[in-house]
C-alpha cells in the first residue's frame, strides 16, 4: 500500500486525489456556513441525520451527512481524517469505490442508530431513549470502514485486527452511539468484503504481499 500511494503522489501529486480534495473542501465550507447565524439551519436540513428522524428522510441526507462536521468534535480531526484515509482509498481503489464504502459504513451506522434506539438501553446492542436525537454526522463511520476494506485488500490483517481492537476499546471507555456506530459500519463492510472474496472478481483476491491490480 504504501508503495502505491508513493508512486501515485510522486507522479501526480495532488491531481492523485481530487475527489477526496473534493471531500474535504465541501467539508471546510459546511463547517464554516453551519457555525454562522444564517447558516445552520439550512446545513442541519440539508445533512443532519438523526434516529428520531423518518428513515426517507436520513437516506435523503446521508450523502451529504458525511460531509457535514460533527457539532461536539474539532474539524480539523474529521479533515485530518479524510485527507489520510479517503486519500489512501482514492489511490488504492480508485475514487467511486471509495464513495461507495464510505457510504455503506454510514447507511449501516445510521440504520443501527435506530436498531439499538428500538432495542432500549437494557440490551447489550442497545441505545438510550436520548440518542435518537444525537446529532449524527461526520465521516468517521466512513473512515473506519475504508480502513478495514483497505486492509482486506491489501491483506493487511494484523493493522485491520488493530483497527477493530481500538473501535471495541472506544466503545468499553466511551458508550456512546458513535462508537458503536463505528461497529455498525466494521461489520457492514466486512461483510461486504466476504461477499467479495467469496463471489467477486478474481483480480479482487490479491496474492499476500502483492498489492491489488489497478
Amino acid at each position: 500500500m504504501f508503495w502505491t500511494v508513493r508512486d501515485a503522489l510522486v507522479r501526480d501529486r495532488w491531481r492523485a486525489i481530487p475527489m477526496t480534495l473534493g471531500a474535504v473542501c465541501l467539508t471546510s465550507v459546511f463547517q464554516i456556513v453551519q457555525n454562522t447565524s444564517w447558516g445552520f439551519q439550512p446545513v442541519q436540513d440539508l445533512g443532519s441525520v438523526k434516529a428520531v428522524d423518518p428513515f426517507w428522510l436520513a437516506l435523503l441526507r446521508t450523502p451529504l451527512s458525511l460531509f457535514v462536521p460533527a457539532l461536539d468534535l474539532p474539524v480539523w480531526g474529521a479533515l485530518a481524517q479524510m485527507l489520510l484515509v479517503f486519500g489512501i482509498a482514492e489511490i488504492c481503489i480508485g475514487w467511486w469505490r471509495t464513495l461507495v464504502i464510505g457510504y455503506v459504513a454510514t447507511l449501516a451506522g445510521t440504520t443501527y442508530a435506530r436498531i439499538g434506539v428500538a432495542l432500549g438501553p437494557e440490551h447489550p446492542f442497545g441505545l438510550p431513549v436520548s440518542d435518537r436525537i444525537v446529532n449524527d454526522t461526520g465521516p468517521s463511520a466512513a473512515v473506519v470502514g475504508l480502513a478495514i476494506y483497505l486492509c482486506w485488500r491489501y491483506r493487511a490483517y494484523l493493522t485491520g485486527a488493530l483497527v477493530i481492537l481500538a473501535m471495541i476499546g472506544e466503545v468499553l471507555i466511551k458508550n456512546n452511539l458513535a462508537g458503536k456506530e463505528h461497529l455498525a459500519a466494521i461489520a457492514a463492510v466486512m461483510a461486504v468484503c466476504v461477499v467479495r472474496a467469496q463471489w467477486g472478481p478474481v483480480r479482487s483476491r490479491v496474492p499476500v504481499g502483492q498489492g491489488p491490480p489497478p
